[in-house]
């Protein structure tokens, strides 16, 4: 069961960074929600709530659109759908994401990383992007990216990000933690 004084996590459990962020929360003993839906491979599978065709209907958007507001073509279109209709819920639920990926010149973040990153700009959600490459936190402040050393807050939050998760960009989810919620409580 939820406790409402805690925040609560949202995130997809794919590979690299979405699942450090579910094992990291369960570390200090957050709650989590792992959206999923038919078909989805998951490395991190811990309290899954199961999107169903109608939910991810909600969350469905022209790969046309998709592609032309990132920039860039996705060859996989049908498989990388539904994982577009899941980043809607997420990001949705969500009062700040924090993601974990590469800045691109344009401002947009690489992979389906990016299309969670560009909802949660038009939602007007408080975001921060870990720059694997920089090896900084990154705000989105007043249309660009602005250095940042974010903390979680006690409302409901989006943790997504690369399959590709380096070394750095795991311990900047850890560092995340710690300063949001002090060290991880003892077992």
């Amino acid at each position: 069961m939820h406790d409402s004084k805690r925040p609560l996590l949202y995130s997809g459990g794919h590979k690299g960074a979405e699942a450090e962020f579910g094992r990291t929360a369960r570390r200090w003993r957050l709650s989590e929600v792992t959206l999923s839906f038919d078909g989805h491979l998951m490395e991190w599978g811990e309290d899954v709530r199961l999107l169903s065709e109608a939910e991810l209907a909600k969350g469905d958007v022209s790969m046309e659109i998709v592609s032309k507001r990132m920039g860039r073509t996705y060859h996989e279109a049908e498989r990388i759908r539904r994982v577009i209709q899941s980043l809607f819920h997420m990001v949705n639920e969500a009062y700040q994401v924090f993601a974990i990926g590469w800045i691109q010149a344009d401002g947009t973040v690489t992979g389906g990383t990016g299309w969670g990153v560009e909802l949660a700009k038009l939602f007007n959600r408080e975001l921060y992007v870990f720059d694997q490459e920089r090896r900084a936190w990154f705000g989105w402040r007043e249309g660009e990216w602005r250095p940042a050393e974010p903390e979680i807050g006690d409302r409901p939050f989006a943790g997504t990000g690369t399959r590709s998760l380096s070394d750095e960009g795991r311990a900047a989810i850890h560092a995340l933690f710690e300063r949001s919620f002090g060290p991880p409580p003892s077992a």
